[in-house]
């Protein structure tokens, strides 16, 4: 096999020599071949810097969302008490209202009351105007309908339960009753 081999190999030395315009064709192919594998590792590149960059971007944003509304849990628990104060005070009878031994507990609920509501607007917190607004199924949930013939159907009467807000979010929608068109009555003759 050895004798094969460099038979071969002068045949091959004996054989057509490469002109030089084959070896630029060559050498031209080779450069387009390498262009073309730089310019998909160029975008590659880019590609990889984009991703990384959007993902950058998206982690400091749930960074600053995370720390923004890590509160919402703790503020939907506070909720409740800021609506047991409420009724608390809305559950004194006017005639006990004016009692002097009565007032140092009212007044200690309306101070309670006025701490928290400062504390929830530190944080962000904001309690809804519901009433005569047109329900919105973002902010308020309807509980029942009221007929009103003084609303236009759909337009907030009552308001169960105030709704908040944390930021520019729902921490809590408020529950409400809605008017809705009187029912037109038919008096039928027999």
């Amino acid at each position: 096999m050895n004798d094969e081999n460099i038979a071969q190999g002068n045949e091959a030395d004996s054989g057509e020599e490469i002109s030089t315009e084959e070896l630029e064709l060559n050498q031209d192919q080779a450069f387009t071949a390498i262009q073309l594998e730089i310019d998909d590792l160029r975008n590659k590149m880019l590609y990889a810097q984009a991703e990384t960059q959007n993902v950058r971007r998206r982690l400091e944003k749930e960074k600053a969302d995370a720390s923004t509304y890590a509160s919402t849990a703790f503020a939907r628990d506070m909720l409740s008490v800021a609506d047991n104060l409420a009724r608390a005070l809305s559950a004194i009878p006017a005639d006990l209202a004016g009692d002097e031994k009565l007032k140092p507990v009212m007044t200690g609920i309306e101070m309670t009351a006025r701490e928290l509501e400062n504390v929830f607007q530190r944080y962000g917190i904001t309690k809804m105007v519901a009433m005569g607004e047109s329900l919105d199924p973002n902010r308020h949930q309807a509980m029942l309908e009221i007929e009103r013939p003084d609303a236009a159907p759909g337009t907030i009467v009552e308001e169960m339960q105030s709704g908040y807000m944390i930021k520019d979010r729902l921490l809590r929608p408020a529950l409400v009753g809605v008017a809705k068109a009187p029912a037109v009555r038919v008096d039928i003759e027999a």
